[in-house]
């Protein structure tokens, strides 16, 4: 995976996501692991965690958190939230999602976004699912999305896209190839300056659309047990037009 992807827009992802209603969703993961877990869950590690987002939010639902990212400029984004927070307590790691490295085992591992589709190379999910086991302990919870095949070839396709609000366009182009499942993003963002003109920043983002059958087939094999996958914040199997994958499995040692 790319450190590149969202360095020329760290700045501004917060504000291009500012329709997520990150509360609800820690929400869901809260039902998820209260309905899931074995033991007590206390250590969490958030998994491409970007501007840390959810990583602050389950933190102030008693959480001890550690958050990776491969994106320096996004951790920057999060380190320096966490100091106006005073969350000096939330450990930051600049690391690959398919090979990270940790001081220990951790209770879950969540991953939000479909951070997971941007593993578009061949054997990059199976060697994050790899490593996710072998942080977890023993019935520890993964808790991730996805984005689902109707949404790559529905939502996103061949179309463009602009979002406005205050001081800020962005506009992206997407191409979706049907036979690699392969989608580019070719991103544009002017953000306004103090001096009443525009800066802009141009980047290339690339998901990957897996199956259902793949996916579920990759977490058996590399030592989940499936719990859950759904495509709302429920426990109910997904519908044929929902949008994104909300997946629980349990990690078996």
């Amino acid at each position: 995976m790319s450190a590149g992807l969202y360095g020329e827009i760290a700045g501004v992802y917060d504000l291009l996501n500012s329709h997520i209603d990150y509360s609800k969703w820690a929400d869901y993961i809260e039902r998820v692991i209260e309905k899931f877990k074995k033991a007590p869950t206390k250590l969490m590690l958030d998994l491409g965690c970007g501007t840390g987002r959810m990583t602050f939010e389950m933190r102030r639902r008693g959480y001890d958190m550690t958050g990776v990212d491969i994106s320096p400029e996004m951790l920057s984004e999060a380190s320096e939230r966490a100091l106006a927070e005073g969350a000096r307590d939330i450990l930051w790691l600049c690391q690959d999602m398919c090979s990270f490295e940790l001081y220990g085992t951790v209770d879950t591992v969540v991953c939000c976004l479909d951070s997971l589709n941007h593993l578009t190379k061949s054997g990059e999910l199976e060697r994050c699912f790899k490593t996710v086991h072998n942080y977890l302990v023993p019935d520890g919870l993964f808790i991730f999305d996805m984005n689902t095949p109707y949404k790559f070839e529905k939502v996103y396709a061949e179309r463009d896209y602009i979002l406005e609000c205050d001081g800020l366009l962005a506009a992206w182009q997407n191409e979706y190839n049907k036979k690699s499942r392969i989608c580019d993003f070719y991103i544009s963002v002017f953000s306004e300056r103090s001096d009443g003109s525009y800066s802009r920043e141009d980047c290339v983002q690339r998901e990957r659309c897996y199956s259902e059958r793949y996916v579920k087939g990759l977490l058996a094999k590399c030592g989940f047990e499936l719990l859950s996958f759904s495509g709302d914040y429920g426990f109910d199997a997904p519908k044929s037009d929902d949008e994104r994958w909300y997946v629980c499995a349990r990690c078996i040692k």
